[in-house]
Order: C-alpha cells, then sequence, then structure tokens
C-alpha cells in the first residue's frame, strides 16, 4: 500500500553549484540518491514552486524545494532466529559471508527463513534501515561475502557507492570448458522475454560488465576469477554462458554435465553431484560509508567447491599421466 508524503526544505548556500539529486540527497538522508533522482524525473519534485525534471541541474542556495511522493510501505516480515556467519561487524555495516541455499531477500516461494528475518532478529533497530539494510545480493545458492547497512545513513552511502561502481566485488568460479585467456564481457542483460526466472543479454537491457581472469585450466573446465563492474540479476552467470561458458552446476544456464572423454566413474558422479552454480563471492572492498575508510574482505571457498576443484585437479593430472605414458 502506497503512503502519500510531502517533504520540504531550503538548499543551503553551501550547497552551491551542486547537482540537484546531489543536494537533496544530503537534505532527506532518509531517501536514496535513486529514489530522489527517480522523483525528479517523475516531476514530483518543485524549486520555489517550479516543477524540477533534470537531476543534474545545479542549485545556487535559497532554494525551496517541495518533493510530493507515493512511498510504497514496507512490508512487515518476522524476525526469525536463523544463524549469520558474521565476518565484520560495527555500529554501521555488517559484512556476512552467505552459504549456499540461504535467500537473502523474502520473495515469492520463499516468504520466510531468509537473511532479512535474521537480520531483523539479531538486529530489532535495523526495522528502521529500507529493505533492512540490504544494498546488494546475491543469488540463492551463490555463497560468499555481502555487506549489510545498518543505519539510515551508511545505507544510503552505500547504494550510492554500487551505483558510482566505486565497491568492488570478485568471485571465483568454475567454467565449462577450456579457456583460453581472460577478457571482459560487456553486455546489455533483461529479464527473459520468456522465461519469467531467467535474464538475457539484449541490446535493450541495462548495461553489464564483467572482467574475468584464468585462474587454472583443467581438462575440460576453467577456474576463473570474476570482477564486476555492474550488479545486474544473475550477471556471470548469463556472461559465462553467453560467451559458451556456462558455470559448473548452474540449474539454469548451465545445462546437463559434460563430462570429459574417458572420465572415471568417480570423477563423473563428483561433477554431476555438484548441485548449484560454481560461484562465490571471494572478496569485497569498499571504503567504509561513514569513516571512509578503504575495507577489504576475503572469505575462502566452500568445502563443495573445494572439493569440486580436488576432482578435476585429479581428473586432469590423470589423464595427463597417461599421456605421458603413451
Amino acid at each position: 500500500m502506497a503512503q502519500q508524503v510531502e517533504l520540504a526544505a531550503t538548499i543551503s548556500l553551501e550547497q552551491l553549484g551542486q547537482r540537484l539529486d546531489q543536494s537533496l540527497a544530503e537534505l532527506f538522508p532518509d531517501y536514496s540518491r535513486s529514489r530522489i533522482k527517480e522523483w525528479i524525473l517523475q516531476g514530483r519534485v518543485t524549486i520555489n514552486g517550479s516543477v524540477a525534471d533534470k537531476p543534474k541541474e545545479k542549485v545556487l542556495g535559497g532554494e525551496k524545494i517541495v518533493i510530493s511522493a507515493e512511498i510504497e510501505e514496507e512490508a512487515r516480515w518476522e524476525p526469525q532466529n536463523i544463524p549469520l556467519d558474521i565476518v565484520y561487524e560495527d555500529d554501521d555495516i555488517l559484512v556476512i559471508n552467505k552459504p549456499r541455499d540461504f535467500v537473502v531477500h523474502p520473495g515469492a516461494g520463499n516468504p520466510d527463513q531468509t537473511i532479512l528475518n535474521a537480520l531483523l532478529y539479531h538486529y530489532p533497530a535495523i526495522a528502521d534501515v529500507p529493505r533492512a539494510g540490504i544494498v546488494h545480493r546475491l543469488d540463492k545458492d551463490t555463497t560468499g561475502l555481502m555487506v549489510v547497512a545498518k543505519s539510515v545513513p551508511a545505507q544510503t552511502h552505500l547504494v550510492d557507492c554500487l551505483q558510482r561502481r566505486e565497491v568492488t566485488r570478485e568471485y571465483e568460479a568454475v567454467a565449462i570448458g577450456t579457456m583460453t585467456a581472460g577478457g571482459t564481457v560487456d553486455e546489455a542483460i533483461s529479464r527473459h522475454s520468456t522465461k519469467r526466472t531467467h535474464m538475457a543479454v539484449h541490446p535493450m537491457g541495462k548495461p553489464a560488465v564483467t572482467h574475468y581472469r584464468i585462474m587454472e585450466h583443467f581438462r575440460a573446465h576453467t577456474r576463473l576469477r570474476l570482477r564486476l563492474e555492474t550488479g545486474r540479476t544473475h550477471q556471470i552467470r548469463v556472461h559465462m554462458a553467453h560467451i559458451g561458458h556456462s558455470l559448473v552446476g548452474d540449474p539454469l544456464y548451465g545445462g546437463r554435465p559434460r563430462p570429459p572423454k574417458g572420465s572415471s566413474d568417480e570423477f563423473i558422479q563428483a561433477l554431476r553431484g555438484f548441485d548449484r552454480q560454481a560461484l562465490h563471492a571471494t572478496m569485497l572492498r569498499l571504503y567504509h560509508p561513514i569513516t571512509g575508510i578503504q575495507m577489504e574482505w576475503h572469505a575462502p571457498l566452500p568445502n563443495d567447491m573445494v572439493e569440486l576443484i580436488d576432482a578435476l585437479k585429479a581428473d586432469t593430472a590423470l589423464h595427463r599421466d597417461q599421456m605421458d605414458w603413451l
């Protein structure tokens, strides 16, 4: 249900020369800059009684601002006592190492038992932060690091940093096929035209850029290190599938496992038994939203990916030895 709100303020003289959306984000810290920009584009912001529609418009100081907007009331989610693997915590942010089979935010098919429910239990005050402080997500079966804001100012700043691509997120993955070199995939992504749960490369989608480099070659697979420049839904999975190297175990974009010729029964079982996308958020680097200090965290590979890589190494070594013998 939407709630009608009216916000009013005066641009300070110290804000002379700033962009309108930047000035309003400072005046109304409870709302993200992206939301304020959307209100400006919708014509919901007036300056001295005249409608403003240009977020880049420069302010002079002293202008009277009124915002008339509808805000969707946040759904009331229940706190649930679910353990969280906390990597770092202070008064403003929380860094979590997310396990597999753990949904970040309630939605269709997952009404509870999510990270959001756990956050509300362990940090009751986080209910006052939009989306309980969640500023980015990982897919249900992608493991690894994600940052959560514990205060409104931290949330607003982190959202802006993500939009300005000032947060570095690196992943490890195992892709199908032998890749010869690293590279960059710069392909826009949008919702799939017929499959509601899928994303797809599409020229009319949102810009998406993924950088990747090779960490290790196997007989018919490649271990990768990837860095996101943008953060679209399923971005790495879609981009790797687009260039013909889907991630091992990916249920949406990977297809059936394809063990290389001559694989042992043990290796085939290990490959087919890996039942999630082989993707782990291994490094997170950002400037602290309040102190401005650069911080960096690392999360080791989970056991299932370690076992997968060990099986790939053993298969590669076995067939290398056989070739040497021949």
